[in-house]
């Protein structure tokens, strides 16, 4: 491996904690590469509510995951839903898809509050009670309805083609009326959202996941529309041939490259060293859920993890010069910040003289 892109969501933290969870936290590999990088990109401020995440829009021009315009969309959550069709082998689908995930929809002094869908823990069991039992829903307006898995499933509507949807990342936490679709369909789409979280309310699986200390499936959140024969269904140019620990919907732009990684569910420092790829892209999202629920104590405690787990190691490889550079790829609510390191710049003279320093995280 040549050069490697480690993409981090909240890396970056909120401005006005930056300062202190730097001054606290132990990351002395991390502390080294950042001090002895360079910006590849001047720091990127994004709209604050735009309708993806900073790591979502990023991933998404990686792998050329645009609008049916060929536009990358801050108004517009990414259009995954065909590289999950295709993904899941259904490359021989037609018209215009959207992703539903069930959901969390919590009430809080006086508004709604979307939960992190990740936390939802959904099993496959109790996936599909939930999809039988909103199927007829569906049928009887004429909306054909899969199922992906127990956290994805998908609705086919050619005429909610432009609908602009956020992305659940983007609407966690937040109070939901800002993040509801708009555009052609969205009243149809309260209307049937509504009729789901009716026939939901009596479910007796919700009783039961309550009293296991889980929280109610109550809502489904649509998102990703893309056209199934349009260019965003079509396998992207990708400037990588492997990549590692894409999660989630990222996971479905694996299939494109040339690459694949042996070890999806226990992958290494060492492992991605040693793929035989010339650039590579490491997805690091263990930051992700403590930073959507602000839970910065725990933010913290995940920063040192990554940092014995990854930077320490690739730093060392960056030394031996068996990883000729690497880019972090930093991103937070609402900015990004580009960085690249290479193996020269550990060994030039002036670096000795950099003290080691995260103070770029508060960027």
């Amino acid at each position: 491996m040549n050069h490697l892109d480690i993409l981090i969501p909240f890396g970056l933290p909120q401005a006005e904690l930056a300062r202190d969870l730097t001054r606290q936290c132990k990351a002395p590999a991390l502390a080294i590469l950042l001090a002895r990088s360079k910006n590849s990109h001047p720091l990127q401020h994004l709209d604050p509510f735009s309708r993806a995440l900073p790591h979502e829009h990023w991933i998404s021009r990686q792998f050329g995951l645009t609008s049916a315009e060929g536009k990358d969309e801050p108004s517009n959550s990414p259009p995954a839903s065909a590289a999950i069709l295709r993904s899941h082998g259904q490359q021989a689908m037609e018209g215009h898809w959207f992703v539903l995930q069930p959901a969390h929809i919590h009430v809080a002094r006086d508004h709604l509050v979307l939960t992190d869908i990740g936390q939802l823990e959904l099993d496959e069991a109790h996936s599909r009670r939930l999809f039988q039992s909103a199927f007829p829903l569906f049928e009887e307006i004429g909306r054909t309805l899969i199922y992906v898995d127990a956290a994805t499933w998908m609705m086919r509507a050619d005429d909610w083609a432009g609908l602009r949807t956020s992305s659940p990342q983007a609407a966690s936490g937040r109070n939901i009326d800002i993040w509801m679709p708009e555009g052609p369909g969205e009243l149809a789409w309260r209307k049937l959202q509504n009729e789901v979280q009716m026939q939901w309310f009596s479910e007796s699986l919700n009783e039961e996941r309550e009293m296991r200390g889980k929280k109610a499936v109550n809502s489904l959140w649509i998102w990703g529309g893309a056209d199934a024969t349009a260019n965003s269904a079509k396998p992207a140019t990708s400037v990588y041939q492997t990549a590692f620990n894409l999660n989630g919907w990222p996971q479905a732009l694996a299939e494109t490259l040339t690459v694949k990684e042996s070890q999806p569910s226990n992958v290494t420092a060492e492992a991605i060293l040693a793929a035989p790829a010339e650039r590579g892209l490491l997805m690091l999202d263990d930051l992700l859920e403590a930073g959507l629920a602000n839970e910065w104590g725990v933010w913290l405690h995940r920063v040192e993890a990554l940092d014995a787990a990854w930077f320490a190691p690739l730093l060392q490889a960056l030394r031996e010069k068996r990883l000729e550079s690497l880019s972090l790829i930093l991103t937070g609510q609402d900015k990004l910040l580009h960085l690249t390191a290479t193996a020269s710049s550990l060994h030039k003279f002036w670096g000795f003289w950099i003290k080691p320093s995260l103070s770029k995280l508060a960027s």
